[in-house]
């Protein structure tokens, strides 16, 4: 068991170790080193705070914000803050030295019981305590655990990938145990090492890891022989995965984030027990709303009467996955789309329907169909085999999504530069990429920049969110997490020898914010050669 005062230095250490190691497979290689290495509680803790799944009630970013406002010049403060860019980062570099401090720096598993336990007003004078006898690696550590933005580039999918890698089984039998266990996780460490069994929710809503679709290209289309498929339109909206049973409900973003909360329309018509796939959407009249719609909808901790009001959430079922306890994933889509219908026919929940199944004889009639999407505003089509099993991530065959035209890619966000004129005070242009390398060690490219296509609200977000987030800062540019995902429309692209990727768009924009999609589910380069290719 390592000692109390080692085990935050151990993790400050962890972090900064994350930051600067390039590649999937170096952090993985990290975090089986954590695993392996550290005791119950702390690498349970560990993982939970790359996971996102460390809130405390007391002790917020405000808090922090006042103890070092009582110690440094605000004027200073906001010069330096403007400049590192990250919150955590400025008040561990301009917090005082206490010479006279000789408390021993805190473990890990006693700050996490502290800041869950102690009342509001005895934290301030325990979170100075612990500053104060900390460097500046470690003050960094446990302020970036106190206001949950890690920012290290190890999202909480990856800590579970290392996890699942480390204890060799696959990460979806992990997903499936997630949220039935509560930080910091020790019976599935058990189970993992086989000190024990493999946790049961015991009726809890727990997160499937959902199916997905690869893009379909020219010579995959040739291939596709009409009668072992099945199509079905593709919404604009967001998927998600509906869980309801004697435990309770809950609802799930595709990374497997609790957004129940934010939809208590959709939960409160969960009066059904089973999982279900489907896109969350606004629905007015019977009519689809356009995406920009349901983006109020989006991220809200609280969600007023008028809101709920003017963006009616539903959820468009596309697949089911359990009808009660009965799991039917490995059954054909055919077999599984039968039981969806009769399910629906028997459950009747309301603020749902079913996504209609396209009726076509050939793959041209298909071709044809699809061709109309951007006037009817459908996204595009979905083509799924009838005899595919439901198989977590993104196995290429079973699935395909084919867009409509124009062109675009999921790109993750990775520069920002502030505009011009009016835009002056805000990061308004932006610089994107798509990963490139092989699976496992990828890294991103710059393919392009954008300066429009989002609207106010949208540019508010993103200026917030680049201040947030900036890893580095070089003049006028600042460096992002590479966490974001944009999608972006462009005319047309074409290879350029001048660009790192090889890659320039033509009058590329934003057409939206992927806040829902995970930023190692964004394109590859290879996509977007083969758009050129076409």
């Amino acid at each position: 068991m390592s000692e109390p005062a080692s085990t935050l230095a151990a993790f400050a250490e962890l972090l900064e170790r994350l930051v600067f190691t390039p590649g999937r497979n170096g952090k993985v290689a990290l975090l089986r080193q954590w695993f392996a290495s550290q005791p119950d509680p702390d690498r349970g803790i560990g993982l939970a705070a790359l996971a996102g799944e460390l809130v405390f009630r007391a002790a917020k970013p405000g808090l922090l914000r006042e103890l070092i406002a009582e110690r440094t010049d605000p004027t200073l403060f906001a010069l330096s803050y403007d400049y590192v860019g990250d919150l955590a980062e400025t008040i561990a570099l301009l917090w005082p030295e206490d010479s006279g401090s000789n408390a021993p720096p805190p473990g890990l598993a006693e700050v996490i019981e502290t800041l869950e336990t102690v009342p509001k007003s005895a934290l301030p004078g325990i979170i100075t305590g612990w500053l104060n006898a900390l460097d500046s690696g470690a003050r960094l550590a446990l302020i970036k655990l106190i206001t949950g933005g890690l920012r290290v580039g190890a999202s909480g999918r990856l800590a579970k990938s290392a996890l699942a890698e480390w204890a060799e089984v696959d990460v979806g039998e992990i997903e499936e145990v997630w949220h039935g266990v509560a930080s910091p996780y020790v019976p599935i460490f058990a189970w993992l090492e086989g000190k024990g069994p493999r946790p049961d929710p015991n009726g809890a809503p727990v997160f499937r890891p959902l199916m997905l679709a690869h893009p379909l290209e020219e010579a995959d289309f040739a291939r596709l022989n009409a009668p072992d498929w099945r199509a079905e339109w593709k919404w604009d909206g967001i998927r998600v995965q509906l869980t309801a049973g004697p435990g309770g409900a809950r609802l799930w973003s595709r990374s497997g984030e609790d957004i129940s909360n934010t939809f208590p329309d959709i939960l409160a018509a969960m009066q059904f027990h089973g999982v279900a796939d489907g896109e969350l959407l606004v629905l007015r009249d019977a009519e689809v709303a356009p995406f920009s719609d349901l983006q109020p909808r989006l991220n809200r901790k609280v969600v007023s009467a008028r809101m709920l009001r003017e963006h009616p959430a539903h959820v468009r079922l596309y697949d089911l996955l359990f009808d009660g306890e009965e799991d039917l994933r490995a059954l054909p889509f055919d077999a599984r789309r039968a039981r969806l219908e009769a399910w629906f026919a028997r459950e009747a929940p309301s603020r749902m329907d079913l996504s209609p199944l396209i009726a076509f004889t050939s793959m041209e009639e298909l071709a044809e169909i699809r061709a109309g999407t951007r006037a009817a505003s459908i996204e595009g089509l979905m083509l799924k085999r009838a005899d595919s099993i439901y198989s977590p991530g993104r196995v290429k065959g079973p699935w395909w999504k084919w867009k409509r035209e124009p062109q675009n890619v999921d790109a993750v966000l990775m520069y920002a530069q502030r505009g011009h004129g009016k835009r002056s005070s805000f990061y308004s242009d932006y610089t994107f990429g798509l990963w490139r390398g092989p699976e496992g060690d990828e890294e991103l490219v710059p393919i392009g920049k954008a300066y429009s296509g989002y609207t106010d609200a949208e540019l508010a977000f993103l200026d917030k969110w680049i201040r947030d987030h900036t890893t580095a800062r070089f003049g006028p540019v600042r460096e992002v997490e590479k966490a974001l995902v944009l999608e972006v429309e462009f005319d047309a692209a074409q290879y350029s020898p001048r660009h790192k990727s090889g890659v320039a768009l033509r009058f590329p924009r934003i057409a939206r914010l992927r806040r829902d999609k995970p930023a190692a589910e964004a394109d590859r380069l290879e996509t977007l050669e083969a758009m050129i290719k076409r």
